[in-house]
């Protein structure tokens, strides 16, 4: 525990002496990125040290505040999500140092590194703390440094809405938080977490929704996503990469831990979580689908893989209700490796959308094209994390996706028919939601990376610095990594699965080594088709090595001159997608311009705003700022009048105390 309390001091004195540093944008930039890596490959050695099987000793200290005790340990779960915390972090810190050289002219590089800092810092304490009070802290402090990072273009009146967005929806979560530890916290006469228990399946029930509420909001589950895509296109994107790929599972891990204290699950918490997930992956790749913005729409997809970890919780809850333990182990096995997946294919897109600003100038997607050629390694590392994040072999993503879908198989064949309805949802939704993805990154990589610059920016785009790249093939690797190891991955797993699942090892290790045997032969199938596609590139290119090969314009139907403006558009190539989905996504359209047999100009734009926020929040903030409006006449500036209400009160609550 020593080395993670250093790791810890590592990355605060980073954020202060970056901030010492305020004078000189240089140092306070290496300070400040240097320190969050360093503190940050410190952290792994415990952490990979428990996951191998170790054990370190918690630490307990006590505090003067009542019920409060800086108390942390690492068991398997918590080491689990701090891997790719910490990984993920580290490389975004490296990014960062060069992604924000630009804005050392005209904006300060102190605070952006002891916000940073301090989120990575708080991160790590949300996933070790062990105490009520200490892990509340820690999870404002995160909602707070997160905060100020979305705001750093605070000039810009979309940056201050999206910040103001963000700090609402998250407080709100808090809200629940907060009241579900105070009622475990009154059950138990300790805010510790080894003593924590509902006290009837009623009070567990209660806690349940508690803890979907308060903890989904920073998750992303539909409906309380709505900051998400607010907030991401708002942050830069090193940033964007640490929210999106690891700050929002601090959501699933804190469900999860929550999960552990309310005892054995009935089977409506799995139809729940089935339901969550659904919702979520479906109407979020659907969104996705219909955006222009490419971090808007990265976003999304966010909130599509938090629905798809969702699922897998929901099978291994229904497993653990069933008395199946074979479908809890696939089920929990797929939602945790996807965290892990995630993490790495999520960060690698987000800094791969970095990098098109930071080279183009634009993350408008209808603005860019042809930056395959210009921008060769980021091309190639986001084709990476658009496969990994579709779901295909053999990245990463395919298989946890392949283990829910093998938990889904089980269930829909297995335990009953309570069981069977879920799963037989699990498969559709899950092969729905692949589709969705593959087409909308066909989309995203397309118009952005092939055919021609359809704007100035575009033509003039240039590669990024080893810096920015180097992060970008790291995450890329881990991808390819994990998708080829992935029996040894499972295995490396199973700690974290048996504390979660509360599957048994003799029987966890049978049917991981099942599992290790399926994933083998699928990867060597795999394999097999790639060096059957490789040996034909080849044949084809010792063929042509002694022809004389041209190149010409495409067959342009008696164009004489075809323009960039002739090629798909990303709201042409969704279109006939959106248009079968109108009723659920309810795109604005604007047509102007467009008149007579042969019309000079025109134009056309769609806009699709978020249905949550459109049709639930927007109404209900509005109709909450009008009666608070009403309330102004309180603000009557007499500040004796303010003291005599807050004495009155006290009074008050001091009469309702003695009584």
């Amino acid at each position: 525990m020593t080395l993670l309390l250093v790791a810890l001091g590592v990355m605060l004195l980073s954020g202060v002496l970056a901030l010492a540093a305020n004078r000189s944008p240089a140092w306070a930039s290496g300070l400040g990125a240097g320190g969050v890596a360093a503190g940050c490959l410190l952290g792994l050695v415990p952490a990979v040290h428990v996951m191998r099987g170790g054990f370190i000793e918690p630490l307990r200290t006590a505090w003067e505040i009542p019920c409060g005790a800086f108390a942390i340990a690492l068991d398997p779960l918590s080491a689990f999500f701090l891997v790719p915390l910490l990984v993920l972090s580290a490389l975004a810190a490296v990014y960062g140092w060069e992604y924000l050289k630009p804005s050392r002219a005209h904006r300060g590089q102190s605070l952006p590194w002891l916000f940073f800092s301090l989120l990575v810092a708080a991160m790590v304490l949300v996933v070790v703390a062990r105490n009520g009070l200490l892990f509340l802290a820690a999870w404002e402090v995160m909602s707070l440094a997160s905060f100020f990072l979305v705001m750093v273009e605070h000039e810009k009146p979309g940056v201050r809405e999206a910040g103001w967005i963000y700090l609402v929806a998250t407080h709100l979560g808090t809200v629940f938080l907060l009241v579900l530890f105070l009622v475990l916290g009154r059950g138990s006469g300790s805010l510790d977490f080894d003593r924590f228990r509902a006290d009837s399946p009623y009070a567990a029930g209660a806690l349940f929704l508690m803890a979907v509420v308060g903890f989904g909001a920073k998750a992303g589950f539909m409906p309380f996503h709505v900051w998400l895509p607010e907030a991401h296109p708002a942050a830069p994107s090193h940033v964007s990469a640490v929210m999106s790929g690891v700050m929002i599972k601090t959501g699933i891990y804190g469900l999860v831990r929550t999960l552990a204290w309310l005892g054995p699950p009935p089977a409506w918490w799995g139809w729940l979580l089935v339901g969550i997930g659904l919702t979520s992956g479906i109407l979020g790749v659907l969104f996705a689908l219909a955006q222009h913005d490419l971090k808007r729409l990265l976003a999304y997809h966010s909130v599509e893989n938090i629905g798809i970890i969702a699922l897998g919780m929901g099978l291994g809850l229904l497993g653990m209700h069933a008395g199946s333990p074979a479908l809890a182990v696939l089920g929990w096995g797929g939602a945790l490796l996807h965290v892990l997946n995630h993490a790495l294919f999520k960060g690698l897109l987000f800094l791969g959308a970095g990098s098109v600003l930071h080279g183009a100038g634009t993350r408008e997607i209808d603005h860019l094209g042809g930056l395959a050629r210009r921008m060769p390694w980021t091309s190639l590392t986001f084709l990476v994390g658009a496969v990994a994040i579709s779901g295909l072999p053999p990245l990463n993503g395919f298989v946890s996706e392949f283990l829910i879908y093998a938990g889904a198989f089980r269930g829909a064949t297995g335990p009953g028919v309570s069981v069977a309805i879920p799963a037989v949802a699990v498969i559709a939704g899950l092969a729905l939601i692949g589709g969705l993805a593959t087409a909308c990154f066909t989309k995203a990589f397309g118009i952005v990376f092939l055919g021609e610059p359809r704007s100035a920016r575009a033509a003039e785009a240039h590669e990024s610095g080893g810096a920015l790249l180097l992060p970008m093939l790291a995450l890329a690797a881990g991808c390819a990594a994990i998708g080829l190891t992935a029996p040894h991955v499972i295995g490396w797993m199973a700690p974290v699965i048996g504390q979660v699942s509360g599957v048994s090892s003799p029987f966890l290790e049978a049917q991981w080594l099942r599992l290790q045997g399926i994933l083998s032969g699928v990867l060597f199938g795999t394999g097999l088709a790639v060096a059957l596609v490789s040996a034909l590139a080849l044949v084809r290119r010792l063929l042509l090595s002694r022809r004389t090969v041209g190149e010409t314009v495409t067959w342009d139907c008696g164009y004489a001159r075809p323009t960039p403006r002739m090629q798909y558009t990303a709201s042409s190539f969704a279109q006939p997608l959106t248009d079968l989905l109108d009723l659920v996504l309810r795109p604005h359209r604007r047509r102007a311009g467009i008149e007579g047999l042969f019309p000079a100009s025109g134009s056309w734009s769609t806009e699709t705003p978020d249905a949550c926020q459109r049709w639930i929040f927007r109404p209900v903030f509005s109709a909450t700022a009008d009666t608070l409006s009403r309330l102004r006449w309180l603000q009557h500036g007499h500040i004796q009048l303010y003291i005599l209400s807050i004495v009155m009160t006290l009074l008050a609550l001091l009469a309702w105390q003695l009584v």
